[in-house]
């Protein structure tokens, strides 16, 4: 179920990049509203966090896929994403099983003397991008609600205590 959340992050991913790109381009056309710049972090933080759970279900759809690669085939023990090139011969001699993890995601390789190594794959990458992300999107939502409270507080307090925003028609000021 997570390889098929992973590949649907995959083929939804070009269509992020565009949102964000079409986004940015808007920022720097004329007719802008006034309060763009708190709308820009409350949505530059939402987009964070879609690209957060995109990394972690591409992550956890990438150890879904060596776990079910692991048990299923005639050339499926040790786990193929275990006997990588990269990995020396001596090593892969003395593998036993693996485990796989999915918070945080990760397909570690366990030896015959109970010592693991990380499987060649992509999930420390994908985590530190779930870090980073998710880090970026507190960092973003909380600069939304400061620049929101000082814009508050900057808006005039009619005489009933509420606060109202001008109104320009026809080049004079309205209450």
């Amino acid at each position: 179920m997570l390889a098929l959340l992973g590949l649907a992050v995959l083929v939804a991913s070009p269509l992020w990049c565009i949102a964000v790109v079409v986004k940015l381009v808007s920022v720097v056309l004329p007719g802008r509203r006034p309060d763009r710049g708190v709308h820009l972090l409350r949505w530059s933080a939402g987009m964070a966090v879609a690209a957060a759970v995109g990394c972690y279900l591409l992550a956890s759809g990438a150890v879904a896929f060596a776990e079910h690669e692991s048990r299923s085939g005639a050339d499926s023990s040790p786990a193929p994403a275990c006997r990588g090139e990269e990995v020396p011969r001596e090593t892969r001699l003395h593998l036993v099983t693996h485990r796989a993890s999915y918070f945080p995601p990760g397909f570690d390789c366990v030896l015959d003397d109970g010592t693991t190594y990380e499987s060649s794959g992509v999930y420390g990458t994908l985590n530190t991008c779930v870090v980073v992300f998710a880090v970026g999107a507190g960092a973003l939502a909380a600069s939304a609600g400061f620049a929101a409270a000082r814009r508050d507080r900057t808006r005039p307090v009619t005489r009933a205590g509420l606060r109202v925003t001008p109104r320009t028609t026809s080049g004079t000021m309205t209450e």
